[in-house]
């Protein structure tokens, strides 16, 4: 039976009696990273696992989606880390004292832009996402992988680099749920298709998101 309160977006602490999950977006406090409503990160202090961020210098932003499960040890290294590589030495001089070295314009600098992170993406222990990463719609990423180029929606990757192992469904119901956006739907719509989204007899499942998008059987 459903409680009559609806869950609230705004909790740090979702799970009852235990306080190593927390909903991320009520606990950001930084500049530059957008989390939705209801993704949820197995520890705390979720900013502490975004380095090497300095969006005054670079302008980069982390964008993360809504209901997105991002486990324990996971870190997003965002572009404060690149080194520039079109000169004969990669070691940055002109970070260190008494070097005498200038710091490069932010033209200069080595940007790979936003990192990016769609809805209901599952992100395994200890992966490591790279700077400029656009993670799709329904993606899985496996334990300690680490994700330096673009993830399609639905798929699976793992692996270090990541590469796709195999697609979560066939091309029609990953386009259908790309249609659908289950998870911009109203707190209380969702807790009504809860069933449907736990729900493994997939042809039934195109079925019901079809007649949901009014576009028939």
């Amino acid at each position: 039976m459903q409680e009559n309160t609806p869950p609230d977006p705004k909790t740090v602490f979702p799970v009852p009696n235990h306080r190593g999950v927390t909903y991320v977006k009520p606990t950001i406090a930084g500049k530059n990273i957008i989390v939705g409503d209801f993704t949820y990160f197995s520890d705390v202090d979720f900013e502490k696992h975004v380095t090497h961020f300095y969006p005054d210098i670079y302008g980069d932003r982390l964008v993360i989606g809504k209901f997105c499960q991002i486990a324990a040890g996971v870190e997003f290294v965002m572009n404060g880390a690149n080194h520039k590589m079109d000169c004969v030495s990669t070691f940055p001089f002109y970070i260190l004292e008494k070097w005498g070295e200038s710091a490069p314009s932010p033209g200069e600098l080595t940007s790979k832009g936003d990192t990016t992170v769609g809805n209901d993406v599952w992100i395994g222990q200890n992966a490591t996402i790279l700077p400029g990463a656009t993670i799709g719609d329904g993606a899985i990423v496996g334990a300690e992988s680490v994700v330096g180029s673009d993830v399609p929606p639905y798929s699976i990757v793992a692996g270090n680099p990541a590469r796709i192992v195999r697609k979560r469904f066939d091309d029609e119901l990953a386009a259908l749920m790309l249609r659908w956006k289950w998870w911009d739907l109203p707190v209380e719509t969702i807790r009504g298709i809860v069933p449907l989204l736990h729900s493994a007899d997939l042809d039934s499942v195109k079925s019901r998101i079809r007649a949901m998008l009014g576009e028939g059987s």
